[in-house]
């Protein structure tokens, strides 16, 4: 069932109620009333949570800003009225800007600007604040912070596309999940799914670090190879792409699965998709799949997989949807 959308007004007062809670829940003389009170507010519109989460982001960045300017930021999804969010957040925050703020922007420590984006239902085009272009996937969530050592991006889920301006004093990094990706200036791509990550490099040089507490700067990528890391690897796992990788398809609106296994293809797929889609056993996760598919459309995908494999779907007690084998027919004597 589709909504009506709210007014200017009924957008304004759910930002200043987000800015009243979120000042209460930071006071120490804030109640269990109140947080129940605020509980019953949050779950109430799915708006609610929304713009709370917003609110407290930029008040626990302002915590840390060294100067009492309010950062730059960019709008996140919805954009109707969000300056003015930004603007009660500021006034909120500005009671929370420690004096000692300047000696950690000196020691490189804090940030002096912070911007979030994200793209939910569109690829979206974003510019940085160093003037970086970058290319949001569907479902995709990133900061960027400006340092005095380092321009840090820290992605939070999804896939993005950077086009980073050259500054070979000032490195860019990009975190995501436990390792980073360094650079001065470059074009390449940030693919992660839970713990998995994959990075793709078109132009110039990278540094690709699977865990950023480990020592040392990492592997070094050059055009045309790719990095993979997941949880617990010690390094990188490094390859050659060749002319025909699809890895950037989605720029396009396509996902192309090239005759991959069922456990190959579901990380790429289950990022688009509301379910998850889950194996029944890891023989079904050698069935192979292949073909075209547009990234909005991928919620179908998992109804239209018994027409072209061997499978069958079931659901789980969690709602999400588990492809199984279709049972082997005995042979005949």
């Amino acid at each position: 069932m589709t909504q009506n959308p709210l007014s200017e007004d009924e957008y304004d007062a759910i930002t200043d109620a987000a800015a009243h809670w979120c000042m209460r829940l930071h006071a120490v003389d804030c109640t269990t009333e109140e947080r129940l009170a605020f509980e019953q507010w949050r779950d109430a519109h799915p708006l609610h949570a929304f713009e709370y989460e917003a609110m407290l982001e930029i008040w626990d960045v302002a915590e840390h800003l060294p100067r009492p300017e309010p950062a730059a930021v960019v709008p996140i999804r919805p954009p109707v009225k969000s300056w003015r969010r930004y603007a009660v957040a500021a006034s909120v925050c500005a009671l929370a800007l420690p004096l000692a703020a300047w000696t950690g922007w000196n020691m490189g420590w804090l940030p002096n600007s912070y911007q979030h984006f994200a793209a939910t239902d569109n690829v979206h085009h974003v510019t940085l604040g160093d003037g970086s272009q970058v290319e949001l996937n569907l479902n995709t969530e990133l900061t960027y912070s400006n340092y005095k050592d380092e321009r840090r991006v820290t992605l939070k889920k999804g896939e993005a596309f950077f086009e980073v301006t050259h500054d070979l004093s000032h490195p860019f990094v990009v975190r995501a999940a436990e390792g980073k990706i360094r650079v001065t200036g470059t074009r390449f791509n940030v693919w992660m799914y839970e713990d998995q990550v994959k990075v793709n490099l078109i132009e110039g040089s990278v540094l690709v670090t699977s865990n950023a507490r480990l020592p040392g700067d990492g592997l070094r990528l050059g055009p045309s190879m790719q990095a993979r890391y997941k949880h617990g690897d010690y390094i990188p796992q490094i390859s050659q792409t060749y002319a025909n990788d699809t890895s950037l398809a989605w720029r396009s609106g396509k996902l192309v699965l090239d005759n991959l296994s069922l456990n190959e293809a579901l990380p790429q797929i289950n990022r688009y998709l509301d379910k998850p889609l889950m194996l029944a056993d890891n023989s079904t996760g050698a069935i192979r799949v292949g073909g075209i598919y547009n990234i909005r459309e991928l919620n179908s995908f998992a109804s239209s997989l018994p027409k072209v494999l061997p499978v069958f779907l079931t659901r789980n007690k969690d709602g999400n949807p588990v492809i199984n084998p279709m049972p082997q027919q005995p042979a005949k004597n």
